[in-house]
Parts: C-alpha cells; sequence; structure tokens
C-alpha cells in the first residue's frame, strides 16, 4: 500500500489555495445565453434578475466553461466528466454549445440511471425497508425515466399500484413505508406522511395528534388523506427451504382490503372526531370505491391548483440550484411563502402544458442565466447565504455536497480504479460492487438533507485518505489512470502530466502559480512515482473534488 505523506499535501493544498473553489472575475455579463431561445428561459432569467436589482445586489459572473461542465455532468448524469468530453467542450467555440451539452446529457443512458438512483432514494431511502423490493422499486423508475413518462402518469402509478413487488415495482414506495401491525391506527401513518411530503409539497404529519401551530394544516386533514390509504394492506409470502428446513422470505404484495367507514381519530381533549377520505377540500363517499384509485385522479388528474407539478418543480429547482423556492423544499403553502412566487407559478404552468415533461423542466432549469453563475460570490452578494437563514436570491451557484453515489461514480471514472490490477471484467465489477457499499454505508447520509448541508465526519475522512478505494486509485498497476498517464508517450513531461491529473480529477487545467509550484514540491515526495501518486491523492481528497460547484 502507499502511504501518502499527509501532513506535507494536506498543507500543500492549503498553500496552493488555487486547490479550493478557483476566483473568476466578479463582473457579470448584462445578457447570458446558453443558446437556447426558448422564451421561458428569459422569462426566468429576468424574474431573478428582478430579485437582485430590489436587493441591489451584484450577481456572481458566468462560470467558466471548466466550472460549468463538471457542475451539469454531476447534475444530470450523477457523475464529474471524462477527460475527452472535457477537452471537447474547453476547446469548442460554439457560442451554443451549452444548450447543445445539456441536450446531449439528457439523452444519455446515465442520465436515466442517476435520476433512478435520485428518486429511489427520495421515495424509500438508502437503506431499503424490510421485505422491500429497491430492484423493483428501480425498474419502474428506470422504464418511466427512459420513456420519460409525464410525471403525473409516474405519480399516478406509485399512488394506486398493487400486486408483486417486483411484477409492479411501483409498489414499493408504499410498501416499504407500510410496517408494523397491520391493525395498529399508526400502520398507515408513515405511508400518508411521505406521500404527501414527497409529492404535494404539504408537512401534514405534525398534525397527527394536534392542528399544527405555526401553519395552515389541521388535524382533520391528516387523516383525512390517511383514510385513502385504509385499504391498503402488505401481504409478506414465505417459501420451504428443504436445504435449512425452515420457511424463507419470498416475495411480499400490496393488497386490497374492504373498508369503507371512516377513520376515528382522538382530539387532545379526549373527543373522538371521524374523517372521511377528502383531497383539498373534495370528499370521495361511496361504497365499493378504490380510494387509492381516486386520490391519484384527484393528485395527478383532476387538480386544477396543480399541486403535484409545483411539488416537483420545486424539488427539481433544489435538485438543480441546492435550493428550492421554499425551505424546506417538502413544506409549501402560505405559512412558508415561496422566494420567488410569480416565477414558481410561471413553471408551474408551463410545466402542465408541457404534458408533465420531466426532461423540457430540467432543460429550461439548467438553460437559465441562474443555474450558469460561478460559485465563487462577491462583495456585492455573499449575504446571498440561505445557509444563514436568508432568502435565497440566487446570485451564485450555492456549493452543494456531493451525494455517495455521486462521489463514488466520479472516483471511479477519474481514476479507473476498479480495473487496476483486475484479472477481468467480472473481478473488477466485483470490487466495485464492494466499494460501493463501503461508500454508502459512511457517506450515505441522510437522504432527506438539503443538497447543501455537509455533514463531513471522521470516517468519511479516513475512508476517503486511506480506503482501499483510494489506494486503489493512486496505484501505477496496469488499467488504472495514473499508469495511462506515467506511461503515455505523448505525455513526456511534468506540466503535460500535472494537466493530465487536473484534468481528470478537477474537469480545468492547473493554474499558471499551480504549475510553478507543485513541481518543487512534488520533489520532496521521494521518487517521481510516489510524487505523482502524492499529487493525485491530494488532488482526489481537496474540497474541489468533493463538492459540486
Amino acid at each position: 500500500m502507499r502511504l501518502v505523506d499527509v501532513t506535507f499535501w494536506t498543507c500543500a493544498l492549503v498553500l496552493l489555495g488555487s486547490l479550493s473553489i478557483p476566483a473568476t472575475d466578479v463582473q457579470a455579463q448584462t445578457k447570458f445565453t446558453t443558446g437556447s431561445a426558448d422564451p421561458l428561459i428569459e422569462y426566468v432569467n429576468e424574474q431573478i434578475r428582478m430579485g437582485w436589482e430590489d436587493n441591489e445586489m451584484t450577481p456572481s459572473a458566468v462560470a467558466d466553461d471548466a466550472e460549468w461542465i463538471r457542475r451539469v455532468y454531476l447534475d444530470l448524469v450523477g457523475h464529474i466528466p471524462p477527460v475527452d468530453a472535457v477537452e471537447s467542450f474547453l476547446s469548442d467555440k460554439d457560442e451554443g454549445k451549452r444548450a447543445k451539452l445539456i441536450d446531449q446529457l439528457l439523452a444519455d443512458p446515465d442520465y436515466v440511471r442517476n435520476f433512478t438512483e435520485v428518486w429511489t432514494n427520495v421515495l424509500i431511502g438508502r437503506n431499503t425497508p424490510d421485505r422491500t423490493s429497491r430492484a423493483g422499486l428501480r425498474k419502474f423508475l428506470r422504464e418511466s425515466f427512459a420513456r420519460n413518462r409525464p410525471w403525473n402518469d409516474v405519480v399516478f402509478d406509485l399512488v394506486t399500484a398493487d400486486g408483486h413487488f417486483e411484477e409492479n415495482g411501483a409498489v414499493n414506495f408504499i410498501l416499504g413505508q407500510l410496517q408494523g401491525n397491520p391493525r395498529s391506527e399508526d400502520y398507515h401513518v408513515e405511508a400518508t406522511a411521505r406521500l404527501t411530503r414527497i409529492f404535494l409539497g404539504m408537512q401534514v404529519q405534525c398534525t397527527q395528534c394536534h392542528n399544527h401551530p405555526f401553519n395552515e394544516w389541521k388535524q382533520n386533514q391528516f387523516w383525512e388523506f390517511n383514510s385513502f390509504l385504509r385499504q391498503t394492506r402488505r401481504v409478506d409470502h414465505d417459501k420451504y427451504d428443504p436445504k435449512t428446513g425452515q420457511n424463507e422470505d419470498d416475495y411480499s404484495e400490496l393488497a386490497f382490503v374492504d373498508f369503507d367507514g371512516p377513520v376515528y381519530y382522538e382530539l387532545r381533549n379526549g373527543l373522538v372526531q371521524v374523517a372521511m377520505p377528502t383531497y383539498l377540500g373534495t370528499e370521495v363517499s361511496g361504497d365499493g370505491v378504490d380510494r387509492r384509485d381516486e386520490l391519484g385522479r384527484l393528485m395527478c388528474h383532476d387538480d386544477t391548483e396543480h399541486t403535484v407539478a409545483r411539488a416537483y418543480v420545486n424539488r427539481m429547482w433544489g435538485h438543480f440550484m441546492g435550493y428550492g423556492f421554499t425551505r424546506p423544499v417538502d413544506d409549501m403553502g402560505p405559512h412558508n411563502p415561496a422566494s420567488h412566487p410569480d416565477l414558481l407559478e410561471r413553471l408551474t404552468e408551463e410545466f402542465v402544458k408541457s404534458g408533465y415533461d420531466m426532461k423540457q423542466l430540467n432543460r429550461w432549469i439548467c438553460n437559465t442565466e441562474a443555474y450558469n453563475l460561478t460559485s465563487k460570490f462577491n462583495p456585492k452578494n455573499e449575504y446571498d447565504n440561505p445557509a444563514a437563514g436568508e432568502v435565497p436570491l440566487f446570485s451564485h451557484m450555492y456549493v452543494k455536497t456531493m451525494q455517495a453515489e455521486q462521489l463514488f461514480d466520479s472516483l471511479l471514472l477519474a481514476t479507473n480504479a476498479h480495473r487496476s490490477g483486475a484479472g477481468n471484467y467480472d473481478r473488477a465489477e466485483q470490487q466495485r460492487e464492494r466499494w460501493l457499499q463501503d461508500f454508502l454505508r459512511i457517506f450515505g447520509g441522510n437522504e432527506e438533507d438539503e443538497p447543501t448541508l455537509f455533514s463531513g465526519s471522521i470516517p468519511q475522512a479516513l475512508l476517503m485518505m486511506n480506503g482501499d478505494l483510494v489506494q486503489k486509485a493512486i496505484s501505477t498497476e496496469n488499467g488504472s489512470y495514473l499508469n495511462a498517464v506515467l506511461t503515455d508517450s505523448r505525455l513526456k513531461s511534468d506540466p503535460a502530466r500535472i494537466r493530465a491529473l487536473f484534468v481528470s480529477a478537477l474537469g480545468r487545467n492547473p493554474t499558471p502559480y499551480e504549475l510553478s509550484q507543485l513541481p518543487k514540491m512534488m520533489v520532496k515526495s521521494g521518487t517521481p512515482v510516489a510524487a505523482y501518486q502524492d499529487l493525485y491523492w491530494a488532488l482526489l481528497n481537496s474540497n474541489e473534488f468533493i463538492v459540486n460547484h
């Protein structure tokens, strides 16, 4: 194992301040375009600019191509750009190249993989609930994103599905929330809370026991939503294993059960009330009605307020920008006004008009001026800091922490670590899966956290500094990226090799200062090979690598 001089190279990172997010000119362009001619994008830009003007704020400059391509790759396809993509983009002189790259990434298979993973984590978390099929849910989501199904149709299926957890993967959203005793009054509580938060942007879970003290949600509303789910039960099936002589888990399904009456709940004063299934004032009544089908219809097809669409727009704006129009992103309503209400409403209207087109919404957001700004703030917008409780004005890109899956896939792409010394493809993939489990265990975090929330820990630092994956990443064995750099006949000089490592890890060229100082530092590592290993280790452990900026 190669032991890096951690103290020396950590000091080097501090001294080379440019290894953090690079500074840029603070003068923003007055008129910016990615090359898209969509009039909605100009409307979005105008609305955001009004916020800057009203607050006498100077926005940051447009991000340079190296910063932006790294960001859009992470947000759309879930990993940093490969070296050849960076080289091609940086050399391209086409003024419309950003809009073209957005379209290219939306058509990339990794777009489907990335958003499948994002929404699997949103719907059931990273720790799969007992007897729930993560594979089944992924299959449903993968097919939905691959076909770019309308979002309201996807939500309808997730709300109304029943059957086998792998044959109909949509059932796993509700199935994962139905844990415990089906006869308990709490059996459908978690499903009620998550369904309303994720799809409607309503946090009604606090009203299970009492009216909310700070917002408009009342106790009866929680139980009215809850009553829509009372016809739903988890059914677990076992099978006999002759080898062990015991019954083993076989499969689970979401089944319909008869339930036509009201739900009874108790007020704090002990008075018992009744609740019938009611969606935002519309009551569903009658025997023999499939309540979940009615809920899906009301949410996804008959709601003239477009609540599902608004919640999705807000969540996806938060995915790309670091913060939604509300904080938290799943708590919307008069009690928690949006930062840009007119913009949120217009984007919601256009999203509905597009047929709930998920790719089109992503395209709009990624082509906006705000999304294309650098993350480096300036003296005239440094108070635009939602982390300190300020209303987000989107005058610069908010730095986001990489998700566990993004960090893992980016490390593999940058270093080819899983192929380092591997004898064949299967062995390489087995190694990848082992490392992935380690990353999810240590970096997984809470999938409900805002993307700007940093939660660094000692185990995370140790995994990045000394873990098997990083050790393989700086290996010079056949198959590794470092080996390729050191043996490439076109890269014979130190500057050329240093540049190759920078582009691979950080997606940018080293600055003149870095090129002048790094060779001096590398001399202290001993052998030339050790020097490049130490440099690559430092780049992979820098803040610039592990955050999405």
